[in-house]
């Protein structure tokens, strides 16, 4: 891994956390932190779908550690940083990433949300519950991520890293 991509993979935990501090909005039970879920589309498109699931994981883990997230905020942010990265992989399309995080986090994560906060956490909430506000942060983030990244890719046209 080269010192430009290690240096945008910290660059892009930064502003994932900082932004999750400074927006988010009310979503159902939890909050929408649309930040992260831009972040992920832009780290899988320009970076690649390896380097955008370390960008969640490490995101997460600093959320969890400073008290700023909760243990949802693992599988909320991997599973669609994962999907958004292969999708823009397979098809070489902004929108499908976009639409990878949104199956990713929006509708996988907040199934697997389920047992997972049933064991981690302690809590017995139904998939409906964590259905909207994931949704709702993972559509909200996607499409600023989308909109961030084709601005980029189209003002610089070799900005692609992976």
């Amino acid at each position: 891994m080269t010192t430009r991509k290690m240096v945008l993979i910290a660059m892009f935990v930064a502003i994932s956390v900082a932004g999750s501090a400074f927006v988010s909005f009310p979503a159902g039970i939890a909050r929408a932190y649309p930040i992260q879920h831009a972040m992920n589309v832009i780290a899988a498109v320009l970076l690649g779908p390896g380097p955008a699931l370390l960008i969640a994981f490490l995101t997460a883990v600093v959320r969890v550690l400073t008290g700023t997230g909760s243990l949802l905020a693992f599988p909320g942010g991997m599973i669609g940083a994962l999907i958004a990265g292969v999708m823009y992989a397979k098809f070489g399309k902004v929108w499908f990433a976009a639409a990878g995080e949104i199956v990713g986090t929006g509708i996988i994560a907040s199934l697997v949300a389920v047992p997972y906060a049933r064991i981690l956490m302690g809590t017995d909430l139904a998939a409906l519950f964590f259905l909207p506000p994931f949704f709702i942060s993972s559509l909200s983030g996607a499409v600023l991520g989308a909109v961030v990244v084709k601005k980029l890719l189209r003002n610089h046209s070799k900005l692609q890293l992976n």
